[in-house]
C-alpha cells in the first residue's frame, strides 16, 4: 500500500515559498521517520523519546517561536501546517507539537522578558517541553470553580491542589499552572505560575490508558505546599482566567490541525486502498457509491482547511480579539466534528480491513475522537459562537 506522501496537485492557498518549505520538510521528516513508527507508538503506548529527539533535531520545536527566542520566526500559520502533515500519519508526534506552542503560549503573552528568555529558547530547542495546567478532577470547563490555590508566604508562592488530564504531564520540564490566589473572587481570582519539573512539592500522579493518541502522556499533577520563587507569576494575581481565554484562542487552531491531519491522512489511504482493492472484476474506486463518499470527505477536508488557515493567517495578521476568538471556536468544531465523520467513514471504505489495526485508518478514528473533546469540548465551542453571534446581532439591532 502507498504512504501517506501527496502525489495528486495541490492547491497552495496562498502560502507564501517559507511556508511552503516548511510543509515539504516536515512532510518528508513525517514520511522518513515518523509514518514508519506511528503504528509501534500506538501499541506500546510509550511517550516516543526519539521522536522528540527527532522534532528537535529537525528545528521543528522551533515553529512556535520568534528568532530572538530561538525560534524559526515563521508565524502560527507555518505551525498548523506542520501539525497538519504530522498527524496525517501520528497523532502523538503532532500532539507533541501542538503541546509545545500550548504550554509556551502563557510565556509568550504574559512572561516578563526575564521569564521568557529564561524557558523560551529551551522550548524552541526542544531541550525542555511544555505543559499546560488547567483541568482539574472537579472543574474541566467550569473553572472557576477550581480548587487549586496558591498564597504567597515571603518570596515564595505555595501551590495546593490537583490537576487532571493534562498532556505531558510527566515528561514536561516546565508546567504553567492556573490557581486561585483568591479563592472567593471566581474568575478574577485566577492567576497563572510557572512551575518547573523540579519544584519541591510536585509531583506526577498516575497516568491515563487512553482510547487514541496512546504515546502521549496525559497525567494527573499534585501540588502539597509546592514552593515556587515570587516571580514566578505570569502577570498580576489574578489576571490568569483571560490569559488561559486568550491562549486557548491561539491554541485550539492547533487542534483543528489535528484533526484535519487525521482525516486528510485517512481519506488518503483509503482513496489507494480502494484503488488496489478489486472487487467484482474491478477496483473498489470505480463503485459509484464508494466514488460518493469519497467525494463527501475531500469536500470536507478541504473546507475545514480553508477556514483553518483562515485563523492562522488571523492571529498571523493581529485580528481582533473577538473575530479570533469565533474563528478560533469555529474551526476547533468544525474541523474535529468533520474529522470524525471523515476517519470513521475510512474505516467503513476499507470493510473489515479498516477495523484492524494492520491498517492505519481504525488508529486515526480513535486519534481523532478527543479532538472533539479537549481544550474544550465541542458544545462549549457552539456556545462561545452563538454567544458572539447574537451579541452582534444584538448590536446591530441597537444601531
Amino acid at each position: 500500500m502507498a504512504t501517506m506522501e501527496q502525489s495528486r496537485s495541490e492547491y497552495t492557498y496562498g502560502l507564501t515559498e517559507d511556508q511552503l518549505a516548511i510543509r515539504e520538510h516536515v512532510r518528508e521528516v513525517t514520511r522518513r521517520y515518523i509514518e514508519p513508527r506511528a503504528a509501534e507508538i500506538d501499541e506500546r503506548a510509550e511517550f516516543p523519546q526519539d521522536i522528540r529527539e527527532l522534532l528537535a533535531e529537525k528545528d521543528i520545536f522551533a515553529l512556535p517561536f520568534r528568532e530572538e527566542h530561538g525560534g524559526t520566526g515563521t508565524g502560527t500559520t507555518a505551525l498548523l501546517i506542520a501539525i497538519e502533515e504530522m498527524a496525517k500519519a501520528c497523532g502523538t508526534s503532532a500532539l507533541m507539537l501542538a503541546v509545545q506552542e500550548l504550554g509556551a503560549l502563557p510565556i509568550k503573552l504574559a512572561g516578563t522578558e526575564a521569564q521568557q528568555q529564561q524557558y523560551l529558547p529551551r522550548l524552541a530547542s526542544g531541550e525542555w517541553l511544555a505543559a499546560y495546567g488547567l483541568t482539574e478532577p472537579e472543574s474541566g470547563s467550569d473553572s472557576a470553580s477550581m480548587r487549586t490555590t496558591a498564597r504567597l508566604e515571603g518570596d515564595e508562592w505555595v501551590l495546593n491542589g490537583s490537576k487532571r488530564f493534562i498532556t505531558n504531564g510527566g515528561v514536561a520540564d516546565v508546567y504553567v499552572i492556573f490557581a486561585k490566589t483568591d479563592p472567593d473572587a471566581g474568575h478574577r481570582g485566577i492567576s497563572a505560575f510557572i512551575v518547573e519539573a523540579t519544584a519541591p512539592g510536585f509531583s506526577v500522579g498516575k497516568l491515563e490508558h487512553k482510547m487514541g493518541i496512546r504515546g502521549s502522556t496525559t497525567a494527573e499533577l499534585h501540588f502539597d505546599d509546592c514552593r515556587v520563587p515570587a516571580d514566578a507569576i505570569l502577570g498580576e494575581p489574578g489576571s490568569g482566567f483571560p490569559l488561559a481565554m486568550q491562549v486557548l484562542d491561539r491554541s485550539r487552531p492547533g487542534i483543528a490541525a489535528q484533526a484535519l491531519g487525521h482525516a486528510q491522512g485517512a481519506l488518503d489511504y483509503a482513496g489507494r486502498y480502494l484503488l488496489q482493492r478489486e472487487q467484482f472484476g474491478k477496483p473498489l474506486a470505480r463503485q459509484q457509491g464508494l466514488q460518493f463518499m469519497l467525494a463527501d470527505m475531500q469536500v470536507k477536508c478541504t473546507a475545514g482547511r480553508e477556514l483553518l488557515y483562515k485563523v492562522g493567517w488571523m492571529i498571523d495578521t493581529g485580528a481582533p480579539r473577538e473575530e479570533l476568538t469565533s474563528y478560533s471556536a469555529m474551526a476547533k468544531l468544525f474541523c474535529s466534528d468533520m474529522a470524525m465523520e471523515v476517519t470513521t467513514d475510512a474505516v467503513q471504505l476499507l470493510g473489515g480491513y479498516g477495523y484492524v489495526s494492520e491498517y492505519p485508518v481504525e488508529r486515526l478514528m480513535r486519534d481523532t475522537k478527543i479532538t472533539q473533546i479537549y481544550e474544550g469540548t465541542n458544545q462549549v465551542q457552539r456556545i462561545v459562537i452563538s454567544r458572539l453571534l447574537l451579541a452582534e446581532l444584538e448590536r446591530s439591532l441597537e444601531a
